[in-house]
């Protein structure tokens, strides 16, 4: 598509142009486009901090999506909720929820794939089957999975305005002493590992977490975290920079876990609410506590 500017947009970021006047792709997408050479300004290519000028004709290539290599795999899941737009599914501990470099098969996508057949979003230039967000491999809970474009492009948007209510249930290092806090610290990559995020004034993004104390033990706390913003790892970096890292992690706490079989972060997303993509019904969607969270807590209490 090519497009020719009108006087008042004269002198406006690039980025923010397109992302006005192409409303039905995300940022990072338009930003992918540029990088590949897919968006042309007077038929050279710019960066995404270009202003545009009265008389510039952009033109904008929106490449094929790309049938990612993933076989669909028959998988046990934990289904919440199905109809013909959305499927929520609670996720074990264990699970990465999209094939990478060293989890190739058994991961959430390729289970999502045998259950969903053809049914799942694909945008945004590469097919994601049905994947708006993510929780980590060891992280468990409720997770939305979209079966068209339009439901993605929907919970796409309610994520950007932080609309969505996530709330997730964790067991931290250390007695929190009030009973209710708030965590407002930009988020960004490691400076020196690039596995990890960490607060990160200078280059990271805005993240707010919202915490709850429920229960105090000898030496842990257990809270309820309600996410403003999601960012990478926003609960581990943020509860950790205050002191009080999630019991099990080893990248952001203690490289030693102090009750023996614990495999990664006790951390459980229990909450998930959201507005239906179709019907704009608000709804709200529980996975319950895994049996190994329910036994650590009894544990705590007997400690």
């Amino acid at each position: 598509m090519v497009r020719e500017l009108a006087v008042e947009e004269d002198g406006v970021r690039l980025d923010k142009y397109l992302s006005v006047r192409l409303a039905d792709l995300t940022r990072s997408y338009l930003q992918k486009l540029l990088k590949d050479g897919d968006i042309t300004v007077n038929g050279g290519t710019v960066k995404s901090n270009y202003k545009v000028r009265c008389g510039d004709k952009i033109c904008v290539k929106i490449p094929e999506p790309v049938e990612p290599e993933i076989l669909p795999e028959e998988l046990e899941l934990d289904i919440l909720y199905e109809d013909p737009d959305i499927l929520l599914v609670n996720k074990p501990k264990g699970m990465v929820v999209h094939p990478a470099a060293g989890h190739a098969s058994g991961t959430l996508v390729n289970g999502l794939m045998a259950h969903c057949r053809n049914q799942l979003s694909g945008i945004n230039g590469v097919l994601r089957p049905g994947i708006v967000h993510r929780i980590d491999m060891d992280t468990t809970g409720v997770l939305i999975v979209c079966k068209n474009d339009k439901a993605h492009n929907q919970i796409a948007e309610q994520l950007k305005v932080h609309s969505i209510t996530r709330k997730y249930y964790a067991v931290v290092h250390g007695i929190i002493r009030d009973d209710r806090g708030t965590v407002h610290a930009p988020i960004g990559r490691h400076p020196t590992d690039r596995k990890k995020m960490c607060i990160n004034e200078k280059n990271g993004k805005d993240a707010v977490t919202h915490y709850q104390v429920l229960a105090r033990y000898r030496r842990f706390t257990y809270i309820e975290c309600q996410l403003e913003t999601g960012r990478t790892h926003q609960i581990r970096v943020h509860m950790a920079s205050i002191g009080h890292p999630i019991l099990g992690d080893q990248v952001y706490g203690p490289s030693r876990c102090p009750f023996a079989g614990l495999q990664g972060q006790t951390l459980h997303a229990g909450v998930l609410g959201i507005r239906h993509p179709e019907t704009n019904e608000y709804m709200e969607f529980h996975a319950p506590l895994p049996e190994y969270f329910q036994c650590l807590l009894k544990k705590l209490e007997t400690d």
